[in-house]
């Protein structure tokens, strides 16, 4: 499965994304209204600067305390986000999540963001795929 099929079949919501210089109580809020798992870190919504996860924020709160909800996210995000395209195969960027151990994945195109993926979209993705061949070898062992 590729990485466009796992875009269509997520909701049309967009990418969830703040300007760089946004508090990190506010990213908070947004995480928490948006009940999402991380922020693109964009000036435009389109090219990428960053990645804050709620991971990031908890790992902040528990070295410095809830003072650093004051700061700017610039100072927890990840800068050097590792992305994937929509023509990439979903184990592939699995893989890359894995080595990484992160849980979310910008997607772009032309050095621009088109989407957002997380490991619970590449596991959803890959247990339906599982499931047609499944139901394919049982029907050709069943001789439907």
């Amino acid at each position: 499965m590729l990485v466009s099929q796992i875009l269509k079949s997520k909701s049309d919501d967009g990418v969830v994304t703040l300007p760089a210089g946004t508090s990190i109580s506010r990213v908070a809020e947004v995480l928490s209204a948006r009940r999402i798992g991380a922020v693109v870190i964009s000036p435009d919504g389109k090219k990428l600067a960053g990645i804050v996860s709620e991971r990031d924020i908890v790992r902040e709160i528990g070295r410095r305390g809830a003072t650093c909800l004051n700061d700017s996210v610039d100072t927890i995000m990840t800068a050097k986000v590792i992305a994937c395209g929509r023509s990439e195969n979903a184990n592939d960027v699995l893989q890359k999540m894995t080595d990484g151990r992160f849980r979310h994945i910008p997607v772009l195109e032309a050095d621009e963001l088109i989407g957002l993926i997380s490991i619970g979209d590449v596991v959803k993705a890959r247990l339906a795929e599982l499931h047609m061949e499944k139901d394919a070898l049982e029907g050709m062992i069943k001789g439907f």
